[in-house]
C-alpha cells in the first residue's frame, strides 16, 4: 500500500452509531471473539446489580434485558442527555471485565470492541423487540420456553419473579389496566407465532445500527440527521459525514 493509499484509509470516516434522546435502543454485545461471558451464577448476578445501580446515576431506564453466556441484549432508553447510554454501557464493560480478570487471575478485554445499538419506533416495535430479546434461550435451545431462563425480564414482565430494575413501558402498561392483566397479555404476546420477517428485520437493524421501525421512523432520522441510513446489503457502504444535531448524539464505531 501507498503512503496516500495508507492515508486514506486511515482517515476514511468511521461508521456512526445514532443515539436519540428519550427513545428505547436495542444493544448488543458479545464477548471478546465469542468467548464466555457468564460462567457462574454469580456472574449474571454482578452484571444486573451493576446495570441497575448505574441506570439511575446516567439517567436511563431498562424496559428489557437477556443475559447469555456470551453476549447480552438489553433494551434502554437514555433520558434527555444521550451521552447516558454511552456512560452506562462503558461503565458495565469494565466493571464486568475488572471483575471476571480478578476471579480468572487473567488479563486482556472480556468485549467485543464496542456495543452495537439500535433506536426502537417505540408504538410498533418495542414490544417486538422485547419479544425477541427474551426468546433468545429458546432460539438457541437452552430452554423449552422462556419462563424456564432465569437471566431475562420475561419472568418478571409475568409475575414469577418479583419486580427489581425493570422500567415498563408505556407499549407494555397499555397491554391491560391492571397488573394481572398485562402479565397475561404479555405472556400471549410472546407465545404467539412470530414471522421470521420480524426476526430478520430486528437482527438486520442491529447488525447495521439503522433503526428498527417503519420507513416513515427511518425518514424522520435520516430528515433531522441529513444522513442517509437505509440499510446497504449489496456494495460498498455508503460514506456518512460525522456529524452532531441538536438533541442527537453520532458515535463513531471502532
Amino acid at each position: 500500500m501507498s503512503t496516500d493509499q495508507h492515508k486514506e484509509a486511515t482517515t476514511m470516516p468511521r461508521k456512526a452509531r445514532v443515539v436519540m434522546p428519550d427513545t428505547p435502543h436495542h444493544i448488543i454485545q458479545r464477548g471478546h471473539n465469542r468467548q464466555t461471558v457468564f460462567a457462574h451464577d454469580e456472574d449474571y448476578q454482578y452484571y444486573l446489580e451493576n446495570l441497575f445501580e448505574w441506570k439511575k446515576e446516567f439517567d436511563c431506564q431498562i424496559y428489557a434485558w437477556c443475559l447469555m453466556t456470551n453476549h447480552v441484549h438489553l433494551i434502554i432508553q437514555p433520558g434527555g442527555s444521550t451521552e447516558g447510554l454511552s456512560q452506562l454501557m462503558k461503565r458495565l464493560a469494565g466493571r464486568q471485565t475488572r471483575y471476571v480478570n480478578r476471579l480468572e487471575k487473567r488479563t486482556g478485554s472480556l468485549w467485543e470492541s464496542r456495543f452495537k445499538s439500535s433506536p426502537i419506533e417505540t408504538d410498533a416495535y418495542l414490544l417486538a423487540c422485547s419479544r425477541y430479546i427474551e426468546l433468545n434461550p429458546v432460539r438457541a435451545r437452552m430452554v423449552a420456553s422462556p419462563e424456564e431462563y432465569p437471566w431475562s425480564s420475561y419472568r418478571m414482565k409475568i409475575g414469577l419473579q418479583a419486580l427489581k430494575g425493570l422500567d415498563f413501558d408505556n407499549c407494555y402498561l397499555a397491554l391491560g389496566r391492571t397488573q394481572q392483566q398485562r402479565e397475561l397479555q404479555y405472556k400471549d404476546w410472546v407465545r404467539a407465532d412470530v414471522s421470521e420477517s420480524e426476526v430478520q428485520q430486528i437482527r438486520e437493524a442491529l447488525q447495521y445500527g439503522h433503526p428498527t421501525g417503519s420507513e416513515k421512523f427511518r425518514d424522520e432520522i435520516e430528515t433531522k440527521l441529513g444522513i442517509r441510513l437505509a440499510l446497504n446489503k449489496r456494495g460498498r457502504p455508503r460514506k456518512e459525514k460525522h456529524q452532531v444535531n441538536e438533541g442527537v448524539m453520532l458515535y463513531e464505531i471502532h
